[in-house]
C-alpha cells in the first residue's frame, strides 16, 4: 500500500513544493500532467510491467541471510530484498525505465540525468539505449574517479558523461548541473531525476516507480513466513530505495521502518535527517546540511550514492510524524558489514546498502531483544566499489 497522498499536491506535511525559476514551472506542470495520465493508462502500466519483468528481471527474490543473521543479527531472522539482482545492478532501473517510457510518451527524445555512485546513470543509459533516446549524464569529477567502472558502462551504453567540476564535485554538484541543463533545454529534454528529491512532482513520481519493491517484498514475506517483518531497514541518501520498500509497509502500524544515513568519518557525514535542519535544496523544502548562514554544507560518505547533503521531503514528513526512525552508521561500520556479507553469504553488497546491514549488526549487538524478523533492502551490488576497497584488517571468517 502506498503512503497516503499529501493533502496539498507536492507537499508532505510542510516539506516538498516547487522552489524553482519561473522558466522551469511550465516543464514541471507538463510533467505532472503527463505522469498522471500515463499512470492512469493501463497500456503504459502494462508496457512498464513487461519491461520490468523481461528486461529488468523482476520480481527480485527474497533471501534469508542465515549466516549473517546468526553472526551479526543476534540470532534474529535477517531477510534481504535482492534489488542487487536487477539488470544494471541496483534498484535504479525501476525508476529509469518508467521515466524513459514517460519521456518517449511526451515526445522528448533527449534525456538528462545526474548520478553519484553511477548506478542511476547506468540504469538511465540502459533505458535510453533500449528506447532509442539521447542520454546525457552529469557526474561529479570526484565520483567519476572513484566509480570509474560505471563511467565506462555508461559510455558503452551510448551516454555522454559530463563532468561536474565545481563545488565538492560530487552528487550535489552533478544534480545542480543536470537541473541547469534541463532548464536550458526543457522543450526537448526530459530530466530523469534519480531519487525522491527535487521539485514536485519528482518525489512522487520516483516513489511510485520504486514502490514495486515494497509491493513485492510484502507479498513475498507473507508467502515465505506467514507474517510481516517486525522491522524494515534501508539506507537513505536522497531516499528512493528506502521509500520504495517502506511504501509496502507504511500502512502496517506494527512494522517498524528504519532509515540509515551515512555517519561518515572525521571527514564529514551525510546525515541530513539526523543532524541537518529544514531548508531548500534543488527545488524542494526538506532536511539538509547547512551552516549558520544557511549555506549548503558539504557531505561525506564512503558510499558515493549517499554523499548528498539533503534528503527527499517525504522522509522529512515520516521523521516528524514518527512513522519512520532514522539513524546513522559510520564508514568503518559500513565497511565491516560489507565484508561480513561477502564472507558469510557470498553476496557483494553496494557500500550504500552496507549501511543498512551495519545498522542491523550494531542494533542487535547492543540490544539483541529486537523482536521479530528483519527485512533489509539490499539496494545494489558492490562491483562498482571494489577498486576503493582493501580486505578488512583482521581477516578471518567475519
Amino acid at each position: 500500500m502506498r503512503a497516503p497522498d499529501p493533502a496539498v499536491p507536492g507537499r508532505f506535511g510542510p516539506y516538498g513544493g516547487r522552489y524553482v525559476p519561473e522558466t522551469l514551472m511550465p516543464g514541471l506542470i507538463e510533467l505532472e500532467s503527463a505522469f498522471a495520465a500515463a499512470w492512469g493508462d493501463p497500456g503504459f502500466r502494462a508496457e512498464l510491467d513487461a519491461l520490468r519483468r523481461d528486461y529488468g528481471g523482476r520480481p527480485t527474490p527474497l533471501f534469508r541471510a542465515r549466516r549473517f543473521g546468526a553472526a551479526h543479527g543476534g540470532g534474529a531472522e535477517v531477510w534481504l530484498k535482492r534489488e542487487d539482482l536487477n539488470h544494471t545492478g541496483a534498484h535504479k532501473i525501476n525508476n529509469s525505465l518508467g521515466q524513459a517510457l514517460l519521456a518517449r510518451r511526451m515526445g522528448k527524445r533527449r534525456v538528462v540525468a545526474e548520478t553519484g555512485a553511477g548506478q542511476h546513470g547506468v540504469a538511465t543509459a540502459a533505458a535510453c539505449a533500449l528506447l532509442g533516446l539521447e542520454c546525457v549524464v552529469h557526474m561529479g569529477e570526484v565520483d567519476m574517479a572513484r566509480q570509474a567502472p560505471n563511467v565506462a558502462r555508461m559510455r558503452l551504453l551510448g551516454a555522454r558523461v559530463v563532468a561536474a567540476g565545481s563545488g565538492s564535485r560530487t552528487l550535489k554538484d552533478a544534480t545542480g548541473e543536470a537541473i541547469r541543463d534541463w532548464v536550458a533545454n526543457v522543450a526537448t529534454t526530459h530530466y530523469i531525476l534519480g531519487s525522491t528529491v527535487g521539485p514536485h512532482p519528482y518525489p512522487t513520481i520516483v516513489r511510485e516507480l520504486q514502490a514495486v519493491i515494497g509491493d513485492e517484498a510484502r507479498a513475498q514475506f507473507l508467502a515465505a513466513t506467514g507474517r510481516l517483518p517486525a522491522t524494515v531497514v534501508a539506507c537513505v541518501g536522497g531516499g528512493s530505495n528506502a521509500l520504495g520498500i517502506f511504501s509496502g509497509f507504511i500502512a502496517d502500524a506494527g512494522v517498524a521502518l528504519v532509515g540509515v544515513e551515512a555517519g561518515g568519518s572525521s571527514a564529514g557525514h551525510s546525515a541530513a535527517l539526523g543532524r541537518g535542519t529544514p531548508g531548500v535544496l534543488h527545488g524542494a523544502y526538506s532536511y539538509l546540511l547547512q551552516d549558520g548562514d544557511g549555506q549548503v554544507a558539504e557531505a561525506h560518505s564512503v558510499a558515493a550514492g549517499l554523499d548528498y547533503p539533503g534528503v527527499g521531503p517525504e522522509h522529512g514528513h515520516l521523521k516528524d510524524t514518527g512513522r519512520a526512525v532514522y539513524d546513522s552508521v559510520d564508514d568503518r561500520e559500513a565497511l565491516a558489514a560489507f565484508h561480513a556479507l561477502c564472507r558469510l553469504e557470498g553476496i557483494i553488497p553496494a557500500l550504500e546498502s552496507s549501511h543498512a546491514l551495519a545498522w542491523v549488526a550494531r542494533r542487535q549487538s547492543q540490544a539483541p531483544a529486537l523482536a521479530g524478523p528483519i527485512l533489509v533492502n539490499l539496494s545494489g551490488r558492490g562491483d562498482k566499489d571494489l577498486a576503493d576497497l582493501a580486505p578488512e584488517s583482521g581477516g578471518g571468517g567475519a
